[in-house]
């Protein structure tokens, strides 16, 4: 037989939607994939019934509903501060994960580099494979994740295509401030690279951080790729609604690659998204108001376990530091402890380009009595890390 392509090799599948196929074998509480256990809004709910009823079953146009492009843009426009065209400044995707990879493969050629801060979602990875690039690994100090100055600028001078930014960040839950996001801005100009944004927690930040769009920033929009979904802000990850903000000459490129990868999003969907993309400011208040709750009811459980952690500026994410436990395999240990302690987490080496192995990730978008479940398996962590005897085996083995 033929052989499959190169590409591959370079990536296995995503670690994070395997660990909830372990916690779904095992009956553990799964704080590893990031969806909620909560419905969305009823008003979303109630719309999606009207819309099943009636007779909105047929293709979109390929790059999104009008009516949908039009709500999406005055939203956007809104919070971004920028005028949003939804004619020409806007694709629909299905998903974030798309309008990621349909941004890559509008700007790259094989064979161009691209910036990757470390730790970063692992889709990023796969996305500059498939698309062709080559990734430049920029590394972010923990604890705050700040970037150092002089490497960031050391991979602009290697001539990049395009810098990916994940902001809010998963997994370190990075917020960017307004002068971070100054200094790319100004390299990303100095040195004539593309930004592409991930951007689905933009909703899901921390008192006192504050979400600024990089697009925003002088001389950004026409250089940015803004990438964002639905599916954080209104609980509603099942629904694949995603999109891509840009240029108008950036999205008749992604609006090409999305027509051949996917046709286009679900038309029922978007009809029915309408109603939550109209909800008024106060919506996005009891937003942050109800995961900041989860947020530190989660982590003065941690706290009082005596777990060492970061606190999330934004998203709803938290790295934990498992070294105590004398587990050299982090993928080992998240096998482990979603089998015999009964909570699934995401390996930490799957985020990082350097060699980190002591590092796991919870997410903590549930209800409280679920995070309540989750921290009451984990007060039997310690006990049960005392009697394992660690291995080198990994799940890739």
């Amino acid at each position: 037989m033929p052989e499959l392509s190169k590409k591959l090799t370079n990536f296995t599948d995503s670690v994070i939607r395997r660990m909830t196929r372990i916690a779904n074998q095992h009956g553990a509480v799964n704080l590893s994939q990031g969806f909620p256990d909560f419905d969305p809004p009823q008003a979303l709910k109630e719309a999606l019934a009207n819309v099943a009823s009636g007779s909105i079953h047929q293709y979109a146009v390929t790059w999104g509903a009008p009516n949908f492009r039009k709500a999406l843009a005055k939203k956007q426009s809104f919070f971004m501060g920028i005028e949003i065209d939804p004619e020409t400044q806007i694709a629909v995707t299905c998903g974030s994960t798309e309008a990621m990879i349909a941004s890559m493969l509008t700007v790259c050629n094989p064979g161009d580099k691209v910036i990757v801060f470390s730790p970063f979602y692992e889709n990023y990875t796969a996305d500059t494979i498939l698309s062709g690039a080559i990734p430049i690994y920029v590394h972010l100090k923990p604890p705050y994740y700040n970037f150092d100055v002089e490497e960031l600028e050391a991979a602009f001078q290697q001539k990049p295509k395009a810098l990916i930014l994940c902001n809010p960040s998963n997994p370190s839950g990075k917020v960017y401030t307004l002068e971070e996001l100054q200094i790319i801005a100004a390299y990303a100009i100095k040195y004539d690279v593309f930004v592409i944004t991930d951007e689905v927690y933009e909703h899901i930040v921390y008192e006192p951080f504050h979400h600024v769009y990089i697009a925003s920033l002088p001389g950004m929009f026409e250089r940015t790729i803004s990438c964002s979904s639905l599916s954080k802000t209104y609980s509603i990850t099942g629904w694949r609604l995603g999109y891509v903000i840009a240029p108008a000459f950036i999205i008749d490129g992604v609006r090409k690659v999305h027509d051949f990868l996917t046709v286009g999003a679900a038309s029922p969907l978007q009809e029915a998204a309408i109603t939550a993309l109209e909800f008024g400011p106060d919506y996005y208040l009891q937003l942050q108001k109800s995961y900041t709750e989860k947020k530190d009811f989660f982590l003065k459980g941690l706290d009082d376990l005596g777990l060492k952690f970061t606190i999330p500026q934004g998203a709803y994410y938290v790295m934990v530091d498992v070294s105590e436990f004398g587990a050299s395999n982090d993928v080992e240990f998240c096998e482990w402890l979603a089998c015999e302690v009964g909570v699934a987490a995401v390996p930490g080496s799957s985020f990082f380009q350097e060699e980190v192995h002591h590092l796991i990730r919870f997410h903590f978008a549930k209800n409280l009595e679920t995070l309540s479940s989750a921290l009451k398996a984990l007060e039997n962590l310690r006990p049960l890390a005392e009697k394992k005897i660690w291995s080198k085996q990994t799940l890739a083995d």
